[in-house]
């Protein structure tokens, strides 16, 4: 498996590279490219993407982790780009009506409607059911909430804001034989969700999970557990990026110890 990351708040050390918050990552795996995410700003990843030698005709699929803007923002212009059919697979929730109420009243959600994706090739399969899309490549499915979540905004249903569960939070799974890779947008279930659901629904250990973790401003306590519980799983590194937080990393980096931090252009071989 090879991922490439498209689109993160950071960008590398390589020259014409932008960093804007948000994330999306190519993964390649089996003969096949699944574009996961796709950041904020269509300009700013179909130029990250020219940069990377990334065209936007050669992915297979794309795959939404959820319904945020800083996850979906870049879809239109990607599916412009490309041109053409491409199947996506998200959760059924991923089109909500999503608004933030601090500091001000903002929308969260996607800033496009179905109808407008689909009208440039978007072929939407969503299941909130786990799913392999392609040979190794596995949707999560709804995440099961055992431990603290990360959910965060409001859903606006008749005119009410609800505390938004984000319910269409789900990862990524590769299929490495006898190990996993999880990749997960913004870890809104809870990154130690994520992992405990990874192994029940494979069977099998992670190798490396990579993305955000949603662990900016998490209390001590929970970033003590997350390390404790991920070492219980027997998860053998982390690559961490987009919400998991400055302090937050360096908290990983010293209580896990097998961390490495996400950029754009950073390249995960396993």
């Amino acid at each position: 498996m090879k991922l490439t990351i498209l689109f993160e708040n950071h960008a590398g050390y390589r020259k014409g590279l932008l960093g804007y918050h948000g994330f999306s990552a190519l993964v390649e795996h089996n003969g096949r490219k699944v574009l996961v995410d796709t950041g904020t700003d269509g300009e700013v990843l179909l130029r990250n993407m020219e940069a990377l030698e990334v065209s936007p005709g050669e992915i297979d699929a794309l795959f939404i982790t959820h319904g945020h803007y800083d996850h979906t923002g870049g879809s239109k212009a990607f599916l412009e780009a490309r041109g053409g059919k491409i199947d996506v697979y998200a959760h059924p929730g991923i089109f909500q009506r999503r608004v933030a109420l601090k500091p001000k009243l903002r929308e969260i959600g996607i800033p496009f409607t179905r109808e407008e994706l689909e009208g440039l090739g978007a072929r939407f399969h969503l299941s909130p059911k786990p799913l392999e899309f392609l040979p190794g490549f596995l949707s999560s499915g709804e995440i099961e909430r055992r431990h603290w979540d990360r959910a965060v905004g409001y859903l606006v249903e008749n005119g009410e804001y609800i505390k938004d569960p984000v319910k269409d939070d789900m990862a990524l799974l590769v299929d490495l034989g006898e190990e996993i890779a999880v990749i997960t947008g913004c870890g809104h279930s809870g990154i130690i969700n994520i992992a405990e659901h990874a192994v029940r629904l494979t069977g099998k250990p992670i190798k490396a999970l990579i993305g955000g973790f949603h662990l900016r401003g998490a209390k001590p306590e929970m970033l003590k557990e997350a390390v404790v519980k991920l070492k219980t799983l027997g998860v053998k590194k982390l690559y961490a990026g987009h919400c998991t937080g400055i302090e937050e990393y360096a908290y990983l980096k010293t209580g896990f110890g097998e961390v490495e931090p996400l950029y754009v252009g950073k390249v995960v071989e396993i």
